[in-house]
């Protein structure tokens, strides 16, 4: 949410950067945990295999894996592979939330705990997903305003009136 909505406001850059990173490499030891967690789970579980929670958390820690390293590889801002970069990044992410998301699901469903935990669960998925849609508004509004200022303006000091 921080790289999706803060970076929109000018004066947060280079911040929100360094905080989209912070966020996302602890999220990834979160997730090396789970993930050694699984591997200790499964080798003392002989017998019992959970294929879907399994093979998604798979998935995961290899999309997560190449997320991170592809941070090494990351062209600058105006390199022409770019924008093929930012293609694949926001690709993948998506792809980790809502596997990650589907993959709790799966996850609380084989541990059956009591209702109370799959409600909390939901309930912080969907004030997350509220707070996402009223962020893009929010973004939206300050994305056409400063088009519809650029627009008015004649000359900027750098195109000379042109796009």
């Amino acid at each position: 949410m921080i790289a999706r909505y803060i970076r929109t406001f000018e004066s947060a850059d280079p911040a929100w950067f360094y905080l989209h990173a912070f966020c996302q490499v602890s999220a990834y030891a979160i997730g090396v945990a789970g993930w050694g967690t699984g591997l200790k789970l499964g080798s003392e579980s002989p017998g019992i295999t959970y294929s879907t929670h399994r093979n998604i958390g798979i998935a995961l820690f290899v999309l997560a894996t190449v997320q991170i390293f592809a941070l090494f590889i990351r062209p600058k801002k105006d390199h022409k592979y770019r924008f093929y970069w930012k293609v694949y990044h926001h690709s993948f992410g998506y792809a980790i939330l809502v596997l990650g998301i589907f993959n709790v699901f799966k996850g609380i469903n084989i541990l059956k705990p009591e209702d109370k935990w799959k409600t909390a669960y939901m309930i912080v998925i969907i004030a997350l997903g509220g707070i996402s849609l009223l962020l893009e508004a929010i973004t939206w509004v300050v994305v056409l305003k400063r088009k519809s200022r650029k627009a008015t303006k004649p000359y900027d000091g750098y195109h000379n009136g042109q796009s």
